[in-house]
């Protein structure tokens, strides 16, 4: 089973979320940070890594003496990674998607692939946790395929916890497309309800259940909680504003250790989602949408 932890915005409390839901989970279980650009998960779980590699998507490369500056190449790209000058082809990889296009439409074949490195993913284990993340390379600006290749470390044989990056952009779709259940965490404020239907939106355009945490529960007020009615959205967990949570998180602590009762509280978070997962019927995906506030 693999389970996302997403939001619509940052500081709802997803990191925490994540890394507390699975030092709660019986068996073996496996942590996948995908927010690549800012991942914060091994801050809290304290990894012993055992591995790195360095990941890379492939760009072009042209051979000037083969290249006759037809413009293929550039007519098919749909980033603006390629531009034919009289002079030769210029090539832009900080804009290539690694499709391979260009290459297969030369005619002269004077395009061959090199690799770019983007950024580094590492994996190692704490407490009973498999860990894996990404950590994207300093001004790269396109996240999805270290994402992806974050994901391609998830296991059938154990639980997958995924973090997702916050927000609802393209890196959000590459962390939890093909999930098996969204668990979106949020905050009772206007800025969290408002971030709250954008992602409630997007996850239900992708076909994936999902149900709601709702962090600082006792702050704001009850606008969150009738959404989620109105639309069909399990409230899987309330988490109180507790300010001991507070301290903790501030020295880096884990709640589950720091404050042990609310283990349980993770336990009953986990066997809820399973419980939403596994049911024939997924009411969620129907009913109200962002119009329905």
């Amino acid at each position: 089973m693999i389970v996302a932890i997403a939001s619509g915005k940052g500081g709802t409390g997803k990191t925490t979320v994540a890394v507390n839901l699975a030092l709660s989970i019986d068996g073996p279980v496996r942590l996948l940070d995908c927010d690549v650009e800012e991942p914060n998960c091994h801050l809290f779980l304290k990894p012993e890594i055992h591995h790195r590699e360095i990941i890379g998507i492939p760009v072009p490369k042209v051979n000037d003496k083969r290249c006759n500056a037809c413009g293929k190449c550039a007519e098919l790209c749909q980033y603006n990674a390629l531009a034919v000058l009289k002079t030769g082809v210029l090539v832009f990889p900080e804009l290539c998607h690694g499709c391979g296009g260009c290459m297969l439409v030369c005619p002269k074949r004077a395009i061959s692939e090199v690799s770019r490195e983007i950024g580094v993913l590492e994996t190692g284990s704490a407490s009973g946790v498999e860990f894996v993340h990404g950590r994207l390379r300093v001004g790269e600006a396109m996240s999805p395929p270290l994402i992806r290749a974050v994901k391609k470390h998830a296991l059938d044989d154990r639980i997958n916890i995924i973090d997702a990056p916050p927000g609802t952009s393209c890196p959000v779709i590459a962390a939890v497309k093909d999930t098996d259940y969204v668990v979106l965490v949020t905050e009772p404020t206007p800025f969290g309800l408002h971030d709250l239907t954008l992602a409630v939106d997007t996850v239900r355009q992708i076909g994936l259940p999902c149900g709601v945490v709702i962090n600082r529960a006792d702050i704001g007020d009850d606008r969150v909680r009738e959404y989620c009615a109105n639309a069909g959205i399990p409230i899987l967990m309330e988490i109180p504003h507790d300010r001991r949570i507070a301290e903790a998180y501030s020295r880096g602590e884990r709640i589950v250790e720091a404050l042990p009762k609310y283990r349980e509280t993770f336990q009953a978070l986990f066997v809820r989602t399973r419980k939403e997962f596994m049911s024939e019927t997924t009411p969620n995906l129907r009913g109200a949408t962002h119009a329905d506030i």
